[in-house]
Parts: C-alpha cells; sequence; structure tokens
C-alpha cells in the first residue's frame, strides 16, 4: 500500500521508505528506475537499489512512477522549459537588432507600433515580442543530447524504514526542532500533524510557530490545545484562520464553532490562572487580541472563565497589566542599566538580545563586568539559537568604522545602512564570547568518531528555518559553497494564477569596489559574458527565461542575479515560480535545461517585487564561490528593472559580503575538542564502525548506527 505522504519523507530526507509488495525478480526494473532517476541527476543507493530487486517487477515500476515525479519536480523538471530563442545560448542576436526586426515584422502585419503618445514604439505591443515563436517540441528538435559528465549532479535516494515510521519521525524532527520551520516547512508539518495526531509527541516543541501549527491539528482532532502563553492562544486562532502564525501580518479571524471558542478560552483562563504576570505579553499583541475578543464572545464567558476576561480587558485598556519592556525602558530612562538587566533576568532571552545595547550603556567598567557575570550565569537557561545568534552578532561587532548593517524581517525583506553604533569595549566582546562558546560545547553530544565533509564547513548554521528557501541543494542564508564549471546557467520559471505576469531575470556585473561593470537582462541581451534567452510577458501555462554565463569571461567581482516583477502578480500570488542554476563544462551541449546539471533549485515565495537568491563572488585565486542571500527588495509596483536598483542591489551585496555568518566549521570546532577521532572525508572510504557524518551528501555505506546530518536536518545541530 502506497503511504500518501511519501513525497515529503523523499523530499526532507532524501530517503526513499521501503516499498512493501510481494517478493519477486525486480532486479531488471531496479535498474532501469536507477537509469532514469540518473538522467534527471539522482541516484539509488546500494542499499536501496538492493531493496527494490528483491521486490515484483509491477512494485518497483509502481514505486519507480510516483518517485520520478517526486524528484523531477524537486529539481524543476516537472514542467516544460521553453525559450524565446530556439537555439539559445547560440545566435542570440543584439539586442536593439532584435527589437528592429519585431518592429518590422508588425508593420509587415499592418500593426500601429506608435501606440504611446510621444511616439515611441511599446514592445509590448509587438506582435513577435514577449511570446514564444515555436512549441517545446520544435525547441527540443533544435537541441542535441546532452553530453554527461563526471562533474553532473547526483543526489543518491537512500532505503528508508517503514513508510509509516518514516513519516512520524518526520513529523516528530519538523514539530520538535529547536529553529523556526520556513513557510514551506510550516505547510508541510501542518500536513504530517494532521496525520500523526494520535501518535507520538515531540518532548518539546520550542518553536511557538510550530506549536501552533500542532495545536491546530489536536483542536481538529478533538484534543485539547497546548498553551502555556496567551500568545500561544493567539497563533491558534491564527492557524484556525488560515492566518500567519507569526504574528507578522494580521489576520482575519473566523467564527470559531462553540466548541473552539471555549477550549481557547478554557485555555487562556488557566494559562493566566497560573501566571497572572503573563497578561503582560498582551501588549504586545494588543489590536490581534480585541479582533480575537470579538470573535470567541469573550464577554458572554466572562462569569465562568474570568483570567479569560482579563486578556481582553487589556487589549481594550480596561485593565493595567504593565510589560517587561515598558520597565525595562523607564530604568534605561533613569540611567540604571544594572537594574534594568536584572529586570531581564526573568527572561534571559531577551537580558541576551539585548546584551549590545546594555553594553554601550554602562557607564564603568564595574557594570560592564557586572552584566558579563550576569550573561554567564544566564547563559544555561537560554536556548541554543539565541546563544549562536547572539555569538554571531558579537562576532561582526569586531568590525570598525565604515560597516554596513544589513537587516533582514521574518519575511525576508532586506535593508542596509551605515552602522552608527559606538563599538563594544572589546576584553567585554571577547569575554562573552568566550562564555557562549563554553556553554555551546557544553550542550553538544559527544560525537564519537567525528567525519567531516570539508564542503560543508562554510555552510551558515539554520538559526532560522526563514533564513533558507524550500528547493533542492538550498542553503542558509550567508553560506558559502564553491563554483565549479566553466558555464553557469540561471534559471527563472513562473506560471500567472489571474492575471498576465511579466517576470525578468537578470544577472549584474559588480566590480571589487561594487560599482556596476555591466548587466544582461531583456534590454542587454548579449555582452562579453554571455546570454540571454529573450523576455517572455505573459506565463498562462507557465514561461521561463535563462542567462548563460561563461566564468572566465566575467568582467568584475560579483555576479547577482535577479527576479524583477515587471507587471502582474507578486511573487506570493502567482500559481508558481522558482530559480536556480545549473554547472555545465564548456564543451558540455544539451536542452537549455536539464535537470542532472541543476545545482540548486529554490522557491520564489516572498514579499516585494526584487528577488535576490544568492551571489557569486570571485576569489583572489579566480575561482568562484555562491553566498547564499534569499532576500527581496521592495521594488516599485510595475516595471522593476536591473538598471534601475543597481545601486540599491550593490548596497545589500556589500553588507552581505562584509558580514561574517556563524557556520558548521564553528561547531564541529567545539565537537572535535571532545570527538574520539576527527577526520575529513575524502570522497571514498567511510569508517568501519559508527560515526557522526557531517556533509553535503550522506555516503554510502556508513554504519547503520550512525548519526548522519546533511543539509536536510542541518537544524539537528543546533542545540536546544
Amino acid at each position: 500500500m502506497i503511504h500518501p505522504l511519501e513525497p515529503l519523507v523523499v523530499r526532507h530526507t532524501h530517503r526513499l521508505p521501503a516499498p512493501r509488495g510481494a517478493a519477486g525478480q525486480g532486479g531488471v526494473a531496479a535498474r532501469q528506475f536507477d537509469a532514469v532517476l540518473m538522467s534527471v541527476g539522482f541516484k539509488l543507493s546500494a542499499e536501496l537499489l538492493e531493496h527494490l530487486a528483491a521486490l515484483a517487477e509491477e512494485t518497483v515500476i509502481d514505486t519507480a512512477v510516483r518517485t520520478l515525479d517526486t524528484v523531477r519536480t524537486m529539481a524543476g523538471d516537472h514542467v516544460r522549459h521553453n525559450t524565446y530563442f530556439i537555439d539559445f545560448p547560440a545566435h542570440v542576436p543584439d539586442t536593439h537588432a532584435f527589437w528592429r526586426q519585431c518592429v518590422v515584422d508588425a508593420l509587415g502585419r499592418g500593426v500601429d507600433v506608435t501606440r504611446l503618445g510621444d511616439g515611441a514604439v511599446d514592445l509590448l505591443s509587438l506582435p513577435a515580442y514577449g511570446r514564444y515563436q515555436h512549441t517545446y517540441a520544435e525547441m527540443l528538435a533544435a537541441h542535441r543530447e546532452l553530453i554527461a559528465t563526471a562533474g553532473d549532479r547526483l543526489t543518491v535516494l537512500h532505503l528508508g524504514g517503514a513508510p509509516e515510521d518514516e513519516v512520524a519521525d518526520l513529523y516528530l524532527a519538523l514539530a520538535g526542532s529547536s529553529t523556526p520551520l520556513g513557510d514551506a516547512g510550516l505547510l508541510d508539518l501542518a500536513v504530517l500533524a494532521g496525520h500523526c495526531v494520535d501518535g507520538p509527541r515531540p518532548p518539546t516543541i520550542p518553536v511557538r510557530e510550530n506549536r501552533a501549527v500542532v495545536n491546530r491539528a489536536r483542536i481538529e482532532a478533538g484534543a485539547a490545545p497546548l498553551l502555556d502563553t496567551v500568545t500561544d492562544a493567539l497563533r491558534l486562532a491564527c492557524a484556525l484562520s488560515d492566518g500567519d502564525v507569526t504574528l507578522v501580518q494580521p489576520t482575519r479571524f473566523r467564527s470559531p464553532s462553540r466548541r473552539v471558542r471555549r477550549l481557547l478560552l478554557a485555555g487562556l483562563d488557566a494559562v493566566v490562572s497560573a501566571n497572572p504576570a503573563k497578561l503582560a505579553d498582551v501588549s504586545a499583541h494588543r489590536e490581534a487580541f480585541k479582533r480575537l475578543g470579538e470573535r470567541l464572545h469573550a464577554h458572554e464567558y466572562a462569569a465562568r472563565w474570568p483570567h479569560a476576561a482579563d486578556v481582553f480587558a487589556v487589549a481594550r485598556g480596561e485593565k493595567q497589566a504593565r510589560s517587561l519592556d515598558s520597565r525595562v525602558e523607564e530604568r534605561l530612562a533613569a540611567g540604571d542599566v544594572l537594574g534594568a538587566a536584572r529586570l531581564l533576568e526573568s527572561a534571559p532571552g531577551r537580558l541576551f538580545r539585548a546584551l549590545d545595547r546594555l553594553l554601550r550603556a554602562c557607564a564603568t567598567d564595574a557594570e560592564r563586568d557586572a552584566l558579563a557575570d550576569a550573561a554567564t550565569r544566564l547563559a544555561p537557561e537560554v536556548s541554543g539559537r539565541v546563544l549562536l545568534s547572539v555569538r554571531e552578532h558579537l562576532l561582526n561587532r569586531a568590525r570598525g568604522s565604515g560597516s554596513r548593517r544589513v537587516f533582514v524581517n521574518r519575511l525576508g525583506r532586506a535593508w542596509a545602512t551605515d552602522d552608527s553604533r559606538s563599538p563594544l569595549p572589546e576584553d567585554a566582546r571577547v569575554r562573552l564570547m568566550a562564555a557562549l562558546d563554553a556553554e555551546t560545547s557544553r550542550r553538544l553530544p559527544d560525537p564519537g568518531h567525528l567525519l567531516i565533509d570539508p564542503d560543508v564547513l562554510d555552510v551558515a548554521l539554520p538559526l532560522s528555518g526563514r533564513a533558507t528557501a524550500a528547493g533542492l541543494g538550498v542553503l542558509p542564508r550567508g553560506s558559502l559553497s564553491p563554483v565549479d564549471g566553466e558555464l553557469l546557467r540561471f534559471f527563472v520559471h513562473w506560471k500567472q494564477t489571474k492575471e498576465p505576469t511579466d517576470f525578468d531575470l537578470s544577472a549584474l556585473m559588480l566590480d571589487s569596489g561594487h560599482e556596476t561593470v555591466g548587466w544582461l537582462s531583456y534590454t542587454a541581451l548579449t555582452g562579453v559574458e554571455g546570454e540571454h534567452s529573450g523576455d517572455i510577458t505573459d506565463a498562462p501555462d507557465g514561461a521561463s527565461e535563462f542567462i548563460n554565463l561563461r566564468l572566465g569571461a566575467v568582467r568584475g567581482t560579483y555576479i547577482v542575479p535577479q527576479v524583477n516583477i515587471f507587471s502582474g502578480e507578486g511573487f506570493e500570488e502567482v500559481d508558481e515560480s522558482f530559480f536556480g542554476f545549473m554547472l555545465r563544462d564548456g564543451d558540455q551541449l544539451g536542452r537549455p535545461f536539464e535537470p542532472r546539471t541543476v545545482r540548486m533549485k529554490s522557491e520564489l515565495r516572498g514579499p516585494g517585487r526584487v528577488a535576490l537568491p544568492l551571489v557569486f563572488i570571485r576569489g583572489d585565486d579566480g575561482t568562484w564561490r555562491a553566498k547564499w542571500l534569499h532576500v527581496y527588495l521592495r521594488g516599485t509596483p510595475r516595471r522593476n528593472r536591473v538598471e534601475g536598483n543597481r545601486v540599491s542591489v550593490a548596497t545589500l551585496v556589500r553588507g552581505f559580503v562584509e558580514r561574517d555568518h556563524l557556520t558548521v566549521r564553528h561547531l564541529t570546532g567545539l565537537m572535535a575538542d571532545r570527538a574520539a577521532a576527527t577526520t575529513r572525508w575524502d570522497g571514498r572510504s567511510v569508517p568501519d564502525g559508527p560515526v557522526t557524518y557531517i556533509g553535503l551528501e550522506r555516503p554510502d555505506g556508513l554504519h547503520p548506527d550512525s548519526c548522519v546530518v546533511t543539509p536536510e536536518n542541518l537544524r539537528d545541530l543546533i542545540p536546544g
């Protein structure tokens, strides 16, 4: 029997739940399955291939069909990637010559091309512009077969356990994650929570957004929610209304059933009854609580649940409950820094987030020493994610004047500004970093034999799932990864929902001083560096654009791919949109899109009208590396173009390039101090006994009792 959530397991873990069926001679079908998988950049592990070979042929074929659908979607091969210029990247015309030809074609058809008031030609009015001039099949016929090389991507699929066990394990891993999940992760958790609501529960659910998703599943199954703050109830109400459980965006609350109203009010009453001080949390979301109170008809139940009634009285301003923040601000305004710190000791996480400000407000070394003492004493009570976030912050506070601060909100919108803060005292900064490292090291498990893939060391720690887009080969914001290949090809695909939508793929080239060298876009189809595949302006059935770059010919130090929304629906409104890049050897032929050459494919789901997935950086030795951004710029409502956002993009890129992110290297360094042995994996042999393996891909042949950490579960490295 096929488990309906099998695709989720494959996407999140690169494990195929062990197919079940009658024994048989499935070896030939299994090898054929493996060969087809390799054509799209995937491969069966030796153990999985052996398992399939022992099953009946029809079971193997059924497994192959549904697994191929899943992995092709992971790589972006589930859609037809056509190009405007049929034999791209060959024979791409000069931009202005192409435009002139479009005008000539329009005049030949009797089209009035001077529709604009000033007599200029509107490209969008030209019949030959922005629309495919050939079918997908015709485009395929114009290209030769892909020349396979050893450098093509092969993502290994490993054998999983029983389907129900794999689904339950994935649910426990996501629900119990010590770091927030991204939007796609929360959606997957919601599906898993509904399926696993009657099964095992994670020991703790430290992330409040995850708790809201799990609580919704519990309520829909008739169970009581798990609440320990008033904000938990608010997040749950948002989840029940399909709203934003992060509370960043306002939610239009639905009118719940009587049973749900009673569960929410009873939960609020129990929380406040146990700790009336928690009423202070209401003020942070006063308006949302007021709207929720109206939907819950709280006044009707005031006698039964008086403490819940107090929540909404505070929201309406009828009852006072001073927040911790207001009391802290009062102490700071009076110059009582240590008094403010003592108040924050009741919320150690907030104290750590305020350390920079408190240190700058200290008037004497004695005050700074007392603050450092308090932080060191309270470190064991702070989550590992906060410890590491503060450690990264302090790492970047060593920079002097002239540096840039980069801000990225929870939605992924980014901006940069000059850093005007006064420097931190170096002795206090170093002392605090040492204390954070000591506490982090204490929490890390004994790894035994630590086996490390060197390519993972510069991957940024996933301190928030919102710093990573959903997709294949995607790394957290700030990660650095090598780029090996002669040809770099970007692609974007989108499919509009209702109105005509025009996404424009562009690549901006910057020099070492972040000044513009040039760009490729629909306004510059060719250049020294490469070619653009042509502008598509309407995507009712989906559309794709490509940029082909010869890395050896690139002028400058930085390549910044970007997706601009020229018109129509936003990234979160279209039916589908994703970006990615491929790497090829210089003489490697093939179609414009070849899934086995795809190194990264990420979903484009964010605010703003300009997406910046990553930046490519040339080193002093001429080699290239990618630094992952996953950010969005606000842009303008219409007509966003690379020419119009060059300055803002360059400013943001400079801020990201200058910033140091805490990486896997930091944690493996702390773990190595207690490891029985530490080995850098050579890509070939693996130890015979159990290991703690940390790398980009799980190698074949690891001992079954090994602990394996790859980008798919990198969050497991973050101590609780």
